[in-house]
């Protein structure tokens, strides 16, 4: 009989085991088809937990990002035009933020109190409150069909990148208005800012460029030619590399940010779009659509280390 409860208790200790018996930091993958999110531990490369433990946020998940407090996970939920809340510690859904009409790209801004939603149907950008989970303002773009929304580091500036009328609104955060309109080459997608802010960097998905916009004028002052369908954006923290998801090639470019030079490109699955840092930039985790994996590479060899099964269609990855 002692032979029989051992395993038993084994079993039911496992099962009780919370986030904090992991090795941090953790990297979230909304999978969209399924509705869930893949937890993966970042030091073993393995997947831990899924959110919600049952059923799904939505039929429809895209975009996340990670509060600066680690505590709260947002996932847009396209099918209810809202935004769920997951408290990571419980890992469950505490609340849902309505925020208009067909969401996609968010972002929070780095001092945790604003969440950017950019509503594709409605022209718009809904900035949520997250001290009461409400959308406060909703700003008009300039341009059409907003996708990808990113804060400046210094959180004096918004973009959005416009995919029906190819180009950039730069939304002025204390007028909350859009203050000027970056002409872009087709089809902008991901964008990414350097750590000290006097520079944005867009993909064009239909150029298959990145295009480098200074902040001091907003214009584009030079374009490097990356892989087919670029799409997503990664910069590191210390500014000196930016990383290219080239959904039609397969593969991510690797940046010098001095030269303005691709010095690497690094093969992952099929259709790769938004990637995540380490916080020490010692691994780049990547999310294939396609290929229903996460590509882990390593960023001072820039090979792949390891390729992990998910869910269906994740779009992209988040790491704190």
């Amino acid at each position: 009989m002692q032979h029989t409860l051992q395993p038993l208790l084994f079993a039911v200790a496992l099962a009780a085991t919370s986030f904090s018996a992991y090795s941090q930091p953790y990297a979230y993958v909304p999978n969209e088809k399924d509705g869930t999110v893949s937890v993966i531990d970042t030091a073993t490369d393995a997947v831990v937990n899924r959110l919600p433990a049952k059923g799904r946020l939505g039929k429809k998940i895209q975009a996340a990002a990670i509060h600066p407090s680690n505590q709260k996970l947002y996932v847009v939920v396209r099918d209810k035009n809202a935004v769920a809340v997951i408290d990571t510690q419980q890992g469950k859904q505490v609340a849902l933020i309505k925020v208009g009409d067909e969401p996609e790209g968010i972002d929070i801004s780095p001092d945790g109190k604003w969440l950017a939603a950019c509503l594709e149907e409605e022209n718009a950008v809904a900035l949520v409150d997250l001290q009461t989970n409400k959308v406060k303002y909703t700003v008009n773009t300039q341009g059409r069909n907003p996708e990808h929304c990113v804060f400046s580091p210094d959180q004096q500036w918004l973009l959005a990148s416009n995919e029906e009328s190819n180009d950039v609104d730069v939304i002025d955060l204390n007028t909350r208005k859009s203050a000027h309109l970056i002409a872009a080459t087709k089809h902008p997608r991901g964008i990414g800012f350097s750590p000290d802010g006097k520079w944005a960097y867009v993909a064009n998905e239909a150029a298959s460029v990145l295009e480098i916009v200074s902040t001091a004028d907003w214009k584009v002052q030079a374009n490097i030619k990356v892989g087919l369908r670029s799409n997503g954006v990664k910069v590191n923290a210390d500014g000196s590399r930016i990383y290219v998801s080239n959904g039609g090639d397969h593969n991510i470019s690797v940046i010098d940010t001095v030269s303005r030079q691709v010095i690497a490109t690094v093969a992952v699955g099929q259709r790769p779009w938004n990637m995540a840092l380490t916080p020490d930039g010692k691994k780049l985790y990547v999310a294939n659509g396609r290929s229903n994996s996460v590509s882990v590479i390593d960023t001072q060899t820039n090979t792949t280390l390891k390729d992990i099964a998910v869910g269906s269609l994740p779009w992209g990855v988040v790491i704190r």
